[in-house]
């Protein structure tokens, strides 16, 4: 893409201020933390319901981006900077992405449906990529904002797009489609994805074939209910498993670790075979396969390419690896696209400054091998990458355009010699085409854990973050708990995230959590809520701020401060209103601010208090006589001073119960971990942590035979019995066992037998066909964290914050 602002303008109707309309403009971007931003990048300013870009253009233009798209032009900024000034900007960004793709005629594939968009884009593009040149949608860029970004990566040496079209509600669809244009359409699976959004299946079915209405062909599994709203002049080439009637008929033989699919078609039959037994993923090949049929490819061909297929894995995954080392694991795909995205993904989450890239050979960019790995080492220069490793017969040839460049013809290559090589203190990003399996790396570099681990999304950490922004004032400042290692979630990753989204405050119980942050490099002002006196000197050398709650601890911290002759070191001033937990009662506010008036060595930076049932309607009255009181307290004590402080009351349940008292900042808690009080936003949060382990060991035990210490669980019938490696010293209770709680195996629950152990529990498969080796689920979506303190008749912080630290956190992004 080489445009210049002159010829933008009149595509988005724009109202142009500034002095520059020949700047040319080579990329475009909605993401202001990305160092990839430049001179000559077109920033649109978005706004959602839950951020605003215009917030960060001062920050930009500091970073030498000159040229924006807006709907405002901040007072501050006028005269600085190429503004062009639309109603909406993401409609001003769809048009910009139409208009764009307008300007190539070559074979659009346009996919939608309820799931398998991602895995079927994968896969046709890896089943046609010896044939063509293609530009996909990178990851799962499926949205109103991903799709255009995904359409303007497309150049002239393209000549066949694939591209996704997520939706959620009504009113999307029409907007993606002006966008991609399809020339082939595949609808996939219809299930109950965001069937929220829509009133009925109906609904949702018209919506999502508002992708095809100009298509010259739609692929599609056979069905009355979704041909009855499909328009007549729509060409339709069909498949099915039960309706002759359809083009192609379809017979499926499952296997253990394959299927066999026979094929009916044009009176003609043979035989594929692909590696996978599960229904998805066999439905999901067979739109592969058809696309194939369509397009004419020979028998041969589509047998040979279609027993390739392989797993996709969406996520980038981030692990520690061995010597202090942090491993971001994206290693089963390698596009100049997706390389811009995981870059991105680097910088928010690395946690030294040293940054390694290991990269494969590049595939399928669309430009000459020169141009690609030019722009390559400049997009490696732009993120500051330290070194790279170079791994593939074609980009070993460019080693001297990166810095300090490592270069192997093959992935053993690297192996034999990767004990020379030294790992250590810095993350390393591994991205790699499938067939170099890069995984091998992964493996070497990674820690050795036991097979027991919990995932955390960190897109749906920024979805929870976003819901409870959006509740907030504009200029309401926003403290995040990350204490008890973010409630068990993982500390440095958690506040690194938070970091990239610009919370105010972190929040910590003790001062050795605050210290570990800071060492790892956050920046972020960190609140310390329980600090003991002997941490004192250790908070004032890390810069960590403590709460006060007593006249001998502020005492303490003063006399502190004074000997080390400190000017406005700042504090927090907690107040009891209700909770006597702990804090400053009224009866103590005269000595309070006598004290603090003697002194010079602090400074209130904020005072708070706690609500103590914020999360029950049946004590609205206490809640409220709280907040009245912290009102009167604080206030007294900012006149006395003739101080402006941050004032908080509120936390994860307050913003949402009470919000008319949000004052200066809030706090959120559990509520950025998926869990809510309330059972209607329960339903608008995304679950974050999901526990898993595997089976260890199958047997078959006779009626009468036991299971477990004490022989708690007598067999009253033949029983299948499987051990998973977890137990009460991971974290889970020993309340659970004995019949009460289960896991997830297959989709399927299993009861748990006996007693859990330290290290092991197990549990009855004899209705579930599994094999050793197979996943397991502890909790996640079933069981939920929720229904566990349900049934234990506890609270889902005791159950988050118990896993313990021998469990190896994964951190992932969709």
């Amino acid at each position: 893409m080489t445009l210049s602002i002159r010829n933008i303008i009149p595509i988005l109707k724009a109202q142009f201020q500034g002095d520059r309309e020949v700047a040319i403009i080579d990329s475009v971007s909605i993401d202001s933390r990305s160092l990839q931003n430049g001179e000559n990048t077109l920033f649109f300013a978005l706004i959602g319901p839950n951020h605003d870009g215009h917030e960060y253009l001062s920050e930009l233009l500091e970073q030498g981006v000159f040229n924006f798209v807006v709907q405002q032009v901040p007072d501050a900024l006028v005269g600085k900077a190429n503004f062009l000034i639309v109603e909406n900007s993401l409609e001003a960004l769809q048009t910009f992405a139409a208009k764009y793709r307008s300007n190539f005629t070559f074979p659009i594939i346009g996919i939608t449906g309820s799931n398998g968009k991602t895995i079927v884009k994968e896969w046709l593009n890896f089943l046609l990529s010896p044939d063509y040149n293609i530009i996909r949608s990178p990851k799962s860029y499926n949205s109103q904002v991903g799709v255009p970004l995904s359409v303007l990566g497309i150049n002239e040496k393209h000549n066949l797009g694939i591209f996704e079209a997520g939706i959620s509600t009504v009113d999307e669809m029409v907007h993606l489609e002006k966008i991609i244009r399809p020339t082939i359409g595949i609808l996939t699976n219809i299930g109950s994805a965001h069937d929220e959004g829509f009133h009925d299946a109906g609904e949702k079915i018209k919506e999502k074939l508002k992708l095809f209405p100009s298509v010259d062909v739609l692929i599609l599994n056979k069905n009355r209910t979704i041909e009855a709203f499909l328009s007549p002049k729509v060409k339709t080439f069909t498949w099915s498993s039960d309706d002759g009637k359809a083009d192609v008929f379809v017979m499926a033989n499952e296997k253990p670790d394959q299927t066999e699919l026979r094929i009916t078609y044009q009176k003609q039959c043979f035989k594929v075979v692909i590696p996978f037994s599960d229904q998805a993923s066999i439905e999901n090949a067979i739109h592969c396969l058809m696309l194939m049929l369509y397009l004419q490819y020979d028998e041969a061909v589509i047998q040979a390419r279609m027993q390739q297929l392989y797993p996709v894995e969406m996520r980038l995954k981030v692990k520690n690896g061995i010597h202090n080392t942090r491993i971001i694991d994206d290693s089963y795909s390698s596009d100049f696209q997706s390389l811009k995205i995981a870059l991105d993904f680097l910088e928010s989450q690395k946690q030294y400054k040293k940054k390694t890239l290991i990269l494969s050979d590049i595939f399928q960019s669309g430009l000459s091998n020169d141009e690609l790995y030019a722009q390559v080492s400049f997009l490696i220069v732009t993120n500051q990458i330290n070194r790279v490793i170079a791994i593939g017969p074609t980009i070993s040839g460019y080693q001297r355009k990166f810095p300090n460049g490592m270069a192997f013809p093959t992935t053993q290559a690297f192996l034999d010699v990767m004990d020379t090589i030294p790992f250590a203190n810095e993350t390393v990003l591994i991205k790699g085409a499938r067939h170099f399996h890069f995984e091998e790396i992964v493996t070497a570099l990674e820690e050795k854990t036991h097979e027991t681990v919990l995932e955390i999304n960190l897109n749906a950490i920024s979805h929870n973050l976003n819901f409870y922004k959006s509740k907030l004032q504009p200029d309401t400042k926003l403290m995040v708990m990350v204490k008890a290692f973010s409630y068990g979630n993982g500390g440095y990753e958690i506040a690194k995230l938070l970091a990239h989204h610009k919370v105010d405050y972190l929040g910590v119980a003790f001062a050795d959590e605050g210290i570990a942050l800071k060492q790892a490099g956050i920046e972020l002002p960190i609140m310390v809520m329980n600090p003991e006196s002997t941490s004192y000197q250790s908070l004032i050398q890390h810069g960590l701020e403590p709460e006060i709650y007593s006249l001998k601890g502020l005492n303490a911290f003063v006399k502190l401060a004074e000997e080390k002759r400190l000017k406005h070191f700042p504090i927090h001033i907690k107040l009891d209103t209700g909770m006597h937990r702990l804090g400053f009662m009224e009866a103590d506010m005269p000595q309070l601010i006598a004290r603090l008036q003697q002194t010079q060595a602090v400074e209130v930076k904020s005072i708070l208090s706690h609500l103590a049932a914020s999360d029950s309607m049946a004590f609205v009255d206490f809640t409220l006589d709280q907040i009245k009181l912290y009102k009167t307290l604080s206030e007294q004590l900012m006149e006395a001073l003739q101080i402006q402080p941050i004032r908080h009351i509120l936390n994860t349940s307050g913003i949402s119960n009470f919000g008319q008292a949000q004052f200066d900042m809030v706090r959120l808690g559990i509520g950025l971990y998926g869990v809510s009080n309330d059972e209607d936003e329960q339903k608008l949060l995304e679950q974050v942590a999901t526990l898993k382990s595997i089976i260890s060991q199958i047997r078959v035990i006779e009626t009468g035979e036991s299971v477990g210490y004490s022989r708690r669980f007598m067999a009253e019938r033949l029983t299948r019995v499987a051990t998973v490696p977890i137990g009460y010293a991971d974290g889970i209770s020993r309340h659970w066992g004995n019949g009460h709680g289960y896991v997830t195996i297959k989709n399927k629950k299993a009861p748990i037998l006996g007693s859990v152990c330290m290290d092991m529990l197990m549990v009855d498969v004899t209705d579930i066909d599994c094999k050793e080796g197979n996943e397991v689920i502890i909790f996640g979506k079933d069981p939920s964290v929720m229904h566990m303190a349900k049934v234990l008749g506890t609270i889902p912080y005791e159950i988050m914050t118990s896993i313990s630290q021998r469990v190896k956190r994964i951190f992932y992004r969709e």
